[in-house]
């Protein structure tokens, strides 16, 4: 199974890692940084990742 390392935000912001824990990491502080009170685990990150 290939690593998942992008994501599209419905804010339309393009988030990509290095792979699976770097995207996830990259997607939390987006959602700080632009979406303040929104907080998905890693598994839901990972699910709307491609």
């Amino acid at each position: 199974m290939r690593a998942k390392t992008r994501l599209n935000c419905p804010c339309g912001v393009h988030v990509a890692g290095a792979d699976e824990d770097d995207l996830v990491s990259r997607a939390q502080e987006h959602l700080r940084e632009a979406h303040p009170g929104m907080e998905y685990s890693r598994d839901e990150i990972l699910f709307i990742s491609y």
